[in-house]
């Protein structure tokens, strides 16, 4: 898929019929990171085919690990691994490559660490996995575009985050799992996909407790398995295609899913006048929008609550809702900021400030030609392409690669006039 690709998008769209929710990549990406601390092969499944996981296999291969590759199936050996010097281009396009510290520490006492890239969202510090390195006894050197990890007399800690972080926790489970002693990790996230990643750890001999409670125990143990593993279902992709029927109209049922991972955004939905039937027995949830639908405020939280990934799909719904709403982005400064490629399209929405701003609807949207700035901002943008009026272009559309697989074939197979462009 072409870096200077773009989609064109003509709307308005009605949705209609089913699409399947893919394997989480915020599971699958970290799942690399512990097949590093194996001393067998670990098999992923259901591991969507995207370029973050694409990015995570070739930093993973660069390392000397040995990757197979199959349909939606990794399998990773670490026992070649050779060296720890992670690749800085790769690096750079991937967050999630801050989880590979641990591991490789583990395997070779030091390491430099490039600083890492990502979705362009605001400050995302990377102060408290230093601190936290620091609290095992791991000596840390900061250098202008690095950091350099050495790991001496470790010692089992109790790191209290400073704030809730999804990568910090699992960061630094990944590295207290081979520590020996009993550390103490407070404050921690509570996601499916820490949770997942914990259990995956487990079932290969780690001792871990706590999971998805704000308080983690981690006794250290000597060696860790191989194993396999799913991914579980991608919430933030059932939560987007219910905002893209939510935005347009229609009716659509979403299976692969997991709805006790989806109660807040399901609820919201509701409220917004959504009609929901969610089936945890068959992993499926189905939405219909015939309607008008209300305003409600919207304001993102650490799970349970409603996720910042949930927020700006949402924010497309709002602008078809009758009413007034805040929404009110309390993790990452600067996620609202594609608000005013919204009110290109003819969106009413005041920014208050960083992290607040105010939706008023409902109001037609109007085709235009915009620029995807992450892959939530963009899959934002189809979605309001999708319900506008017109031909929209969408470019920078190597964002939305990231983290969805195969967006636009799925997208028409569901009603929305959507193809392709490289250049």
């Amino acid at each position: 898929m072409g870096a200077d690709a773009s989609f064109i998008v003509t709307g308005p769209s009605a949705i209609h019929g089913t699409v399947a929710v893919g394997g989480a990549k915020n599971e699958a990406l970290k799942l690399f990171a512990a097949a590093l601390l194996s001393d067998g092969p670990v098999t992923i499944r259901r591991v969507p085919d995207i370029e973050d996981v694409r990015h995570m296999a070739e930093i993973v291969r660069a390392l000397g690990a040995t990757v197979t590759a199959g349909p939606h199936e990794y399998t990773i050996d670490a026992a070649t691994l050779r060296n720890a010097e992670l690749p800085a281009e790769r690096m750079g396009k991937l967050r999630a490559g801050l989880v590979m510290i641990g591991p490789l520490l583990h395997r070779f006492g030091t390491l430099t660490l490039p600083l890492p890239g990502g979705d362009a969202i605001g400050r995302r510090p990377i102060d408290f996995f230093i601190q936290g390195f620091r609290a095992f006894g791991v000596q840390v050197e900061e250098e202008a575009d690095a950091v350099r990890f050495t790991a001496r007399a470790l010692a089992p800690a109790h790191f209290v985050f400073p704030f809730v972080s999804v990568t910090g926790t699992e960061a630094l489970m990944l590295f207290a799992v081979r520590v020996p002693g009993t550390t103490i990790l407070e404050n921690v996230a509570m996601e499916p996909e820490v949770v997942a990643l914990g259990e995956f750890l487990n079932a290969c001999g780690a001792r871990i407790t706590g999971l998805g409670t704000p308080t983690m125990r981690v006794v250290g143990v000597d060696r860790l398995s191989g194993g396999e593993v799913a991914c579980i279902p991608d919430r933030v992709e059932a939560v987007t295609f219910a905002a893209l029927t939510a935005s347009c109209g229609g009716s659509l049922t979403i299976t692969g899913c997991d709805p006790a991972h989806l109660q807040v955004p399901i609820a919201f939905l509701r409220s917004m006048g959504a009609a929901i039937d969610a089936d945890a027995a068959t992993g499926s949830m189905h939405i219909r929008v015939d309607g008008p639908l209300r305003a409600m405020p919207l304001r993102t939280h650490e799970y349970p609550g409603m996720a910042t990934d949930f927020q700006p799909p949402l924010t497309v719904a709002l602008t078809q809702a009758h009413g007034v709403a805040l929404v009110h982005e309390t993790i990452y400064e600067g996620r609202l900021f594609y608000i005013d490629r919204l009110n290109k399209m003819g969106a009413n929405i005041i920014l208050c400030d960083p992290h607040r701003c105010v939706v008023e609807g409902p109001r037609p949207l109007a085709a235009a030609t915009l620029g995807s700035p992450d892959i939530r901002a963009g899959i934002a943008l189809v979605i309001a392409a999708a319900a506008a009026q017109g031909v929209s272009t969408i470019h920078n559309v190597s964002q939305i690669d990231r983290g969805f697989e195969q967006i636009e074939q799925r997208l028409r197979a569901i009603g929305v006039d959507i193809r392709r462009t490289e250049t």
